[in-house]
């Protein structure tokens, strides 16, 4: 019987990509221990990816003192961003109330990370986002969670205002003209003498942008070392606290998801403390500063814009000083500046004037629309930063971003027909008077 020899190749064993994993670490409290808490979580989280053999580390995303209800996390933002972009197949974080609070915004972000493939496990709950059952459970617990917010937010409030009720004086730690040690309050000799000073120059008939300027040319000292500004003295006469008394409630949290601060406008009750610590000026010198101050308004004959045309109010933000940027129409020409560039000029911000037709021919291009929809625009875009000179970046509610160069128009381009009128028209009366000065020195000679 013939031999039959049979040649076999060894089979080469296919090797699985590794999963490429991530993690997300946050503390909501800035404090020594919660930053050592944070340190800790991130040293844990990169030794747990790199000692599993089927994992790539791709690093720890850590935000530091920022809550879970808030949106606007850069490193979360990030982390959002590099999910989309393909670079991360699943993110490991310790439980759904460090991911985020708000049951909404959690189940939209996990089902679009679903969407591209990647996993979110959650180490406390012991769930998997893109597990068949893992959206039904990730619903209930993080409908659990944002109530726990709630009623955490709500506790906190309720005992503020229990201490506003009886005149207990809660979170000043520090006022310019006064020094607080341990609770109690007194005044610095130094700089009463500015408080006093600024006072009396603003109901001499001075300006709060002229009286900045003195006392920055005079090199006198201003609050936490930075420089005077018109912002900060116009705050100082503001403050009821220089005549020794204290209003408190002038600002309330609307609700726990935004957190944000907003004026006390009648919402709520204020309590005004007399005689809670010494007073630098008396209540008829106060009273008197007010009362100029809200002349002045009165004269100021600003326009009163729209809600509904401002699509771009509190969407801006200046790179080079963090404030927002404010409408402001020029000559019938509307654009969005910089809020210290408006208010203390170019020596504290250099930031340029954006014409609010490139803003809307811009965001519509960021958003792929024919045309601008102030709907979609909310809806899509979390907010805009503009950078130095002209570069804005529009950063998605889902975490990725897009880069734009907008193009300065000349003078001549940015001169409407009856903006050049008006010019024209000053010039040959300017020339009129000239010419009638010129005849008559002549006739005079």
């Amino acid at each position: 019987m013939a031999r039959i020899i049979h040649i076999k190749q060894p089979a080469i064993p296919t090797i699985q990509p590794r999963k490429r994993v991530a993690a997300y670490a946050r503390v909501s409290i800035e404090k020594e221990t919660m930053v050592e808490s944070l340190a800790t979580q991130v040293g844990y989280y990169r030794t747990h990816i790199q000692r599993n053999p089927e994992w790539q580390y791709v690093g720890v995303y850590a935000d530091e003192g920022i809550t879970g209800t808030k949106s606007a996390r850069p490193e979360f933002q990030r982390l959002i961003g590099d999910c989309n972009a393909g670079m991360i197949d699943m993110v490991i974080t310790k439980s759904l109330s460090r991911f985020s609070r708000n049951t909404l915004d959690t189940l939209n972000i996990l089902r679009q990370l679903k969407e591209r493939g990647v996993d979110v496990f959650f180490e406390r709950e012991n769930i998997h986002s893109i597990s068949g059952d893992g959206e039904l459970m990730l619903t209930i617990l993080s409908s659990y969670a944002q109530e726990e917010s709630r009623s955490a937010s709500e506790n906190v409030k309720w005992r503020l205002r229990k201490k506003y009720e009886q005149g207990e004086i809660t979170g000043w730690c520090q006022l310019y003209g006064y020094t607080i040690n341990h609770g109690i309050v007194e005044i610095d000799n130094l700089k009463s003498v500015i408080i006093r000073r600024i006072f009396s120059e603003y109901l001499a008939g001075e300006s709060a942008t002229v009286i900045a300027k003195r006392l920055r040319k005079e090199g006198m000292p201003c609050e936490q070392g930075g420089q005077w500004k018109q912002f900060t003295v116009s705050e100082i006469l503001r403050n009821e606290k220089y005549t020794g008394c204290q209003l408190l409630q002038k600002t309330f949290t609307k609700d726990h998801l935004t957190k944000r601060v907003q004026k006390n406008q009648g919402e709520l009750p204020m309590y005004l403390v007399e005689g809670a610590h010494p007073a630098i000026i008396d209540k008829e010198t106060y009273r008197r500063a007010m009362a100029l101050m809200e002349s002045k308004k009165g004269t100021a004959n600003r326009p009163q814009v729209k809600m509904e045309h401002q699509p771009f109010r509190r969407k801006i933000i200046c790179a080079r000083c963090g404030r927002h940027f404010i409408r402001k129409d020029t000559n019938g020409t509307p654009g969005y500046v910089c809020s210290t560039y408006s208010a203390e000029g170019k020596d504290f911000c250099p930031s340029k004037k954006i014409p609010e037709d490139t803003l809307v021919k811009l965001s519509a291009e960021a958003l792929g629309l024919p045309a601008f929809d102030g709907t979609v625009f909310e809806q899509q875009i979390d907010y805009i930063i503009a950078a130095y000179p002209r570069k804005l970046t529009f950063i998605y509610r889902d975490g990725h971003t897009a880069e734009y160069i907008w193009e300065e128009r000349s003078r001549s381009e940015s001169w409407t027909d009856d903006m050049k009128k008006v010019a024209g028209e000053k010039t040959r009366a300017r020339k009129k008077d000239t010419t009638h000065g010129s005849h008559q020195e002549s006739n005079e000679n």
